[in-house]
């Protein structure tokens, strides 16, 4: 890119063209993944200013260099079921930056997974994995492989052989996955004894999110949730709002979304409707978290049997749905693009205040410009669910040093490393010119921690 440079005298026409170039070359090259280009569009947007001030990371390729996955692991899983039948999915590892630390990122079972959200998961991870100053890379994993009416059986022998082959790639120095989409507790479980068969010993370090009774953190099934709304309190703070006396909205029904709940009820708020991929439930009294846990957690059933709990709930099919829910707080917390315009119109409309990403990418780049243009307080998921990650390094801490911390201990961490992301972006997008924009401040803090550390290691 030295020929940008070189060609013009103009530091903002530098960096326009630079940014411009890397992204075509970055959509040629890669084609069929909106995902990932969708990924790199938003954070491109936002680092204009950086290259006006650092001309060196145009000579050195940052952006090019940051743009493309370190390794790029595909394998095959055959695993039998219950009937004798051998199926065969497909297992990704994407290991994206190790600037930081080693690759840090969760596994997915989920029918929707490919190269393209692999992709953008692992680079959104590196600049989130860089927000919570934790010394980790980014990387992430999953497989096409779907756990829904699946024995347990069925999911260990698939989880074994997946293990198997993603082994030969991992360790407590290299690279840490943790669970995702479709990949809890159990699911950990049986890729870590796997694991630790495969390489004849116990590496404690080698996952996150285990089970607190072998090594894993407690406050881990609860930081991502806890974090977001830790997050958007500090954003709501800056306004004179709180989520006290607040009627809040939540979609999923998940780890994320449930604790989410949880906490934000902690805080005072109502929170009316929450959901999963068949339809929503709005309930005027307040939803009942505890019951949401026994349906979801316990008896792994719909959301829809919320009713025969409580009478006065209704359950409407249709997830997207949720989004005409009057509400002050709206914190998507199930899946990427959940909230498009038609939705972010609706929540405008009835004048949401704050919008908080509990899930990775979950508004599309129209909701988001529709929320900003509309002065929605707007907290990105980069920041404001990084709590989970930041766990995660915990439990990477606690496993080095054979020491457990008391959930108190955790919470309390978790509290302040959300409190320092805020901070961090605020200040950030004050800096270059962006103030109250915490997209921006964000994306150009995570950016630059990373950014700099490449500069540091020489080209690579």
């Amino acid at each position: 890119m030295t020929n940008v440079v070189e060609g013009y005298s103009d530091p903002k026409k530098i960096a326009n063209d630079y940014v411009h170039e890397v992204y075509a070359s970055l959509k040629k090259r890669n084609p069929e993944e909106k995902e990932f280009l969708q990924a790199a569009r938003e954070i491109f947007d936002s680092l204009r200013p950086v290259f006006i001030k650092n001309p060196s990371f145009i000579k050195d390729g940052i952006l090019e260099r940051i743009t493309e996955p370190e390794r790029i692991i595909t394998f095959r899983v055959a695993w039998e079921d219950d009937q004798g039948k051998v199926h065969v999915n497909r297992g990704f590892r994407i290991q994206f930056n190790s600037a930081l630390g080693p690759y840090k990122g969760g596994i997915r079972f989920h029918p929707s997974v490919n190269t393209s959200i692999m992709k953008f998961l692992a680079f959104e991870q590196i600049f989130k994995n860089s927000l919570t100053g934790q010394p980790i890379g980014a990387g992430k994993g999953g497989s096409d492989f779907d756990p829904k009416g699946k024995s347990d059986r069925e999911i260990m022998r698939f989880t074994q052989s997946f293990m198997t082959e993603l082994s030969k790639y991992l360790g407590s120095d290299l690279d840490v996955p943790a669970g995702d989409i479709g990949v809890g507790r159990r699911e950990v479980g049986y890729m870590f004894g796997q694991y630790n068969r495969l390489k004849g010993g116990y590496e404690a370090g080698v996952f996150t999110g285990k089970d607190p009774n072998y090594g894993g953190s407690l406050g881990r099934k609860e930081a991502t949730g806890y974090g977001v709304v830790y997050f958007a309190e500090e954003m709501l703070k800056q306004k004179g709002f709180s989520f006290k006396g607040s009627k809040v909205i939540v979609s999923g029904s998940g780890n994320v979304s449930t604790y989410a709940m949880e906490k934000a009820i902690a805080l005072g708020a109502k929170v009316v409707a929450c959901s999963d991929s068949s339809g929503y439930i709005y309930d005027e009294n307040g939803i009942d978290v505890e019951t949401v846990k026994q349906i979801k957690e316990v008896q792994n059933k719909r959301i829809k049997d919320y009713k025969k709990y409580h009478s006065g709930a209704k359950y409407y099919e249709g997830c997207s749905g949720i989004w005409s829910v009057d509400c002050d707080i709206a914190l998507p917390c199930a899946t990427q693009n959940e909230i498009d315009e038609r939705a972010a119109f609706e929540l405008v409309s009835n004048q949401v205040k704050a919008i908080a990403e509990g899930a990775n990418m979950p508004c599309t780049k129209e909701a988001v410009d529709l929320f900003m243009k509309n002065d929605v307080l707007f907290a990105p998921a980069k920041a404001a669910n990084a709590g989970g990650v930041a766990v995660s390094a915990m439990e990477m801490s606690q496993n080095s040093m054979r020491l457990n911390w008391t959930f108190e201990e955790v919470d309390e961490r978790l509290q302040q490393v959300m409190k320092d992301i805020y901070r961090n972006c605020l200040d950030t997008a004050e800096k270059y010119d962006f103030p109250g924009n915490l997209i921006v401040g964000a994306n150009i803090a995570g950016f630059l921690k990373v950014a700099n550390a490449m500069l540091a290691h020489g080209i690579n």
